[in-house]
């Protein structure tokens, strides 16, 4: 593990040099997250996982002596720990091709049929490994090798809200209109992010995902 200041008031955790095993760092990383947000260390306001590190973002006026030290001690003795169970969610998708933007696309680069394509992302279960780009973005992990293809070589100035997308080893979901150059093969009618509820995102890390393909009749239906 590698300690490093991210700006004076944040602190990196690095855990790429304790593996090279992708799924052994992601429940690393968030086995370290979850520890630190039990801790509730004086001066910590929050913590950010990815696929390999955690941001520990703190009020220097608060913390207290000898903090990174601190740091280091809770996460080194987490280790790879059972997690909170997991919330298991499932996302309804249509795949129909006013929302299947760049199926055609995916069809191309994996040699697999539409059908295909949308059987496979949805027989799989992904799990949330952070959320960014914008509010409520989940990254997430556990994308089959047969639907990994680049993201698009100029990305869209607009991308649907809702949008479900693939891009190399990672699945997506975009919570409101947005830039993004992701491959986008469906759509949900739920809304991932409410400002004014507590938690505001629908996913969080850690939770475990599946998606259900629906008809535009249930799309419609179930639109929020």
């Amino acid at each position: 593990m590698k300690i490093s200041p991210l700006g004076d008031s944040a602190l990196t955790l690095d855990f790429a040099d304790e593996s090279s095993d992708q799924a052994r760092l992601l429940a690393r990383t968030l086995s370290a997250a979850e520890r630190l947000e039990g801790a509730n260390l004086p001066g910590v306001m929050d913590v950010t996982c990815a696929y390999e590190s955690v941001a520990v973002f703190f009020d220097p006026a608060r913390i207290e002596q000898h903090f990174e030290d601190k740091i280091g001690a809770l996460v080194s003795s987490a280790g790879i720990r059972a997690l909170r169970k997991a919330r298991k969610i499932e996302i309804p998708v249509c795949y129909d091709d006013e929302f299947a933007l760049d199926l055609a696309r995916v069809a191309g680069q994996t040699f697999l049929t539409g059908d295909a394509i949308i059987a496979l992302h949805s027989s799989i279960e992904y799990t949330v490994a952070c959320i960014g780009f914008v509010p409520g973005f989940p990254f997430l992990a556990g994308l089959s090798d047969k639907l990994r293809v680049p993201r698009l070589e100029s990305p869209r100035t607009k991308v649907p809200a809702g949008s479900v997308a693939i891009a190399n080893a990672q699945a997506g979901i975009y919570p409101f209109e947005s830039p993004g150059g992701w491959n986008v093969i469906g759509c949900t009618p739920l809304r991932l992010f409410r400002a004014t509820e507590n938690p505001p995102t629908l996913l969080r890390p850690g939770d475990r995902v599946r998606f259900r393909r629906i008809t535009r009749a249930q799309f419609d239906a179930e639109q929020e």
